[in-house]
């Protein structure tokens, strides 16, 4: 088991890849948390697929705002959550108003699991 999976009151540290539909600065509002982006990563304009697959041996979770990855890929069979960002739109103003909420749900998140946050 993973140590950011196992149970615990307290947040462990959780690896997380920020897409690069999402804002570079939303990565100061994940304290506690190791969090890259795809382009510092060297994966920018690589497929949802392809994507997913690096990143499964790197990183606990997969953060996007992409609505439509859960009906274009099979989540619940790899070995990365995936956290979906649902605001009006991908703009910091539009999203740090989630980070409590994502904060409280990077704490019992498990691989396979897709978790929308937000509206």
């Amino acid at each position: 088991m993973r140590p950011w999976n196992r149970p615990s009151r307290h947040c462990s540290l959780v690896r997380i890849l920020l897409d690069e539909c999402l804002p570079k600065r939303l990565k100061r509002d994940l304290v506690g948390h190791q969090t890259q982006t795809v382009p510092e990563m060297g994966w920018a304009s690589k497929k949802n697929g392809e994507l997913l697959a690096l990143a499964e041996p790197e990183f606990d979770v997969f953060l996007t705002a992409d609505r439509n990855l859960s009906f274009q890929q099979e989540i619940n069979r790899l070995d990365i959550a995936v956290v979906v960002l649902v605001a009006k739109g991908n703009r910091y103003s539009d999203l740090q108003p989630l980070v409590p909420d994502l904060l409280a749900v990077l704490i019992g998140i498990s691989p396979g699991q897709l978790i929308r946050v937000g509206a």
